[in-house]
């Protein structure tokens, strides 16, 4: 498979096993970036990644906990907000945001100009956090979503939208759920229906890209 208009696209997974699927339709326009798993490694390898080739999309792939129940198990998403949740201070049991303390921090970034495509415009848009520690403990649960009402959450997807927006290239983060953000119960994840889903909107993203 190749982009409709043959442009240079970059897909970047956090693990070759949320691309595995998807390599053999991808053509010599696609380039790959497996990053490892956290929001640092995905920023630094972005970032070298769009500094040493010049990109008409990047598009960031991979599967996601999701803390909205009115979102199914399987469903692909676009995340077009997404915030590093845990950067702030605590002041015994409150947590306080960097903008609470008075220091500019860059913790929230938002895809204001996505790709123009039908296939990205088809999935339903969302909120999410990037955190450095999966969510599983109720009290934890309960006080991110009372504090920044996320519909999912994942451990790359704000480091990958600083890594496009510094860059000024074209992206979007689309994320398939594969369980519900709750104490660690592996048994219900759904990981290969979602990454058989996110293969099949990704194939066509690109087809169209």
């Amino acid at each position: 498979m190749t982009t409709s208009t043959t442009r240079s696209v970059l897909v970047v997974a956090a693990t070759d096993a949320e691309v595995a699927a998807l390599r053999p339709a991808l053509g010599p326009d696609v380039d790959v970036l497996i990053t490892g798993v956290g929001m640092v490694s995905t920023a630094a390898r972005c970032a070298r990644a769009l500094a040493g080739r010049s990109y008409d999309l990047a598009l960031n792939v991979g599967v996601c906990g999701s803390f909205d129940s009115t979102i199914e198990l399987g469903a692909v998403v676009h995340i077009v907000r997404d915030r590093i949740a845990e950067l702030g201070v605590e002041d015994g049991d409150a947590f306080l945001t960097m903008t609470d303390v008075g220091l500019f921090a860059d913790a929230t970034f938002v895809n204001a100009s996505p790709p123009d495509v039908a296939a990205l415009r088809e999935l339903r848009p969302v909120h999410g956090i990037t955190v450095n520690t999966v969510h599983g403990r109720d009290a934890s649960i309960a006080a991110v979503v009372d504090r920044f009402h996320p519909q999912v959450e994942s451990m790359e997807g704000a480091g990958f939208m600083c890594a496009c927006l510094d860059a000024g290239v074209p992206f979007a983060q689309v994320r398939a759920v594969s369980n519900v953000v709750e104490r660690r119960n592996r048994s219900a994840w759904q990981i290969d229906e979602a990454i058989a889903a996110l293969t099949d909107v990704t194939v066509r993203i690109l087809e169209r890209a």
